[in-house]
């Protein structure tokens, strides 16, 4: 089943009138992109993306010619150079959209499109609507916790007990 990421415009507060804004960009290997390298970027408005492919191919095909390489290599290198661009297309529509400040907030798995849509807007509506919704612990570009911190449980992990052993035989010395 095809994955797929959920992004949003960075806003402080997402309600219905937002959610028309989110994103879904598919996991996986883009037929068009590796086809239509140059057309399929600039469709998805990934200009950054398409100056760089351009010089990207040029620079290795004026490369290839000088160095003596015939066409069957220069077509091959191009081969792969397209495949290659198929399987990082929605990665270069990822950092696309967190260029331009956008979160991603959720992973779903669905069939299609419009499934994963269902999903995520079912999880994302209950949610919303549990009590004591604190959107604010859900960020996950916070650090983690740090130990030493006085008055806090995890500050001070409790110290091995050197009777007990972890694993199939309790006691030390034990018989099988």
């Amino acid at each position: 089943m095809p994955v797929y990421t959920v992004h949003a415009p960075a806003t402080s507060n997402w309600d219905l009138r937002t959610t028309d804004r989110f994103t879904f960009v598919r996991d996986g290997f883009h037929v068009w992109a590796a086809l239509f390298g140059v057309v399929w970027l600039a469709w998805n408005r990934l200009w950054l993306a398409l100056i760089g492919w351009i010089v990207l191919m040029i620079v290795v095909d004026v490369a290839m010619i000088r160095f003596g390489l015939g066409p069957a290599a220069v077509f091959l290198v191009d081969g792969l150079l397209a495949l290659l661009l198929g399987f990082e297309a929605s990665t270069l529509k990822r950092w696309n959209l967190s260029r331009r400040n956008w979160r991603q907030l959720d992973i779903v798995v669905a069939d299609d499109e419009e499934a994963a849509e269902r999903r995520f807007f079912d999880r994302w509506t209950a949610k919303r609507r549990a009590p004591g919704n604190d959107q604010s612990s859900v960020d996950r570009g916070a650090p983690p916790p740090t130990r030493d911190v006085p008055g806090q449980a995890f500050s001070r992990p409790l110290p091995p007990s050197r009777d007990e052993i972890i694993g199939l035989f309790p006691e030390p010395g034990a018989s099988r």
